[in-house]
């Protein structure tokens, strides 16, 4: 059987919603995501101190979320200080509102196949 070697195009909304959702798929970065929204900024350290997990795995937890731009970080050696991009918050926000309306007004009964 021959498959298509047609190229698939996806909008930029598309591609940015699919890299907010990989960033949004583990619980210790909605974690990390609500500690950021409560305050202006964070440092690593201090997230460690209240993620009970090694600084490299919650490193390992910021570069995703730095990737899909959801944060953004200030160098200050010896310390980075991280807080919500806004602007790119506002974003996922109007993406994923988008792609989860459905236009339906919740009084259809049962969803159907």
């Amino acid at each position: 059987m021959k498959r298509t070697n047609a190229e698939i195009t996806y909008s930029t909304g598309e591609t940015d919603l699919a890299a907010f959702a990989k960033a949004l798929g583990h619980p210790v970065r909605l974690q990390i995501l609500k500690l950021l929204s409560e305050q202006s900024c964070c440092f690593t350290g201090e997230l460690t101190s209240i993620i009970p997990m090694a600084q490299s795995t919650i490193s390992q937890h910021l570069k995703a979320l730095l990737e899909a731009g959801l944060i953004q970080g200030e160098i200050n050696p010896p310390r980075v200080k991280y807080c919500l991009n806004r602007q790119k918050w506002e974003t996922a926000k109007e993406l994923f509102a988008g792609f989860f309306d459905t236009g339906t007004t919740g009084d259809e009964g049962e969803a159907q196949c």
